[in-house]
């Protein structure tokens, strides 16, 4: 009976310290809204040039929903703005978006806007 407790003692222990981490991760994300001030508009694409994301960062992507959307792509869909096979296709005007480790493309659904006007954003999560 003494083990029994004592695993259910260190069971007990493991799983306050899985929270901990977990919560400590999530307690160190940061929220960006993507544009600043002028939100996902025109020029865009230089955006993130001065920071630095990390993994479960949130990023807020504020637009007039009637003139456009945001698109997830691939890598190669990004420099020819293509919105053929898109990953994810967001259009609320006000959207959250958790990203994790790696590389993210978001082109706008105006391929003109994208391709001319600067509304593409790479984001490097680290």
């Amino acid at each position: 009976m003494g083990e029994t407790r004592g695993n259910s003692a260190m069971i007990a222990i493991m799983l306050l310290f899985c929270m901990f981490v977990f919560h400590s991760e999530i307690a160190d994300a940061e929220t960006y809204i993507v544009g600043d001030a002028a939100g996902w508009s025109l020029h865009v694409s230089t955006w993130s040039n001065d920071k630095h994301f990390k993994d479960g960062d949130e990023f807020v992507f504020k637009y007039d929903p009637k003139v456009y959307k945001v698109v997830k792509v691939k890598p190669e869909d990004f420099g020819s703005c293509n919105l053929d096979s898109p990953i994810a296709v967001y259009t609320s005007g006000n959207d959250t978006i958790t990203l994790h480790t790696g590389l993210h493309f978001f082109i706008s659904s105006n391929r003109d806007d994208c391709y001319r006007r600067g509304m593409s954003l790479p984001l490097q999560i680290s």
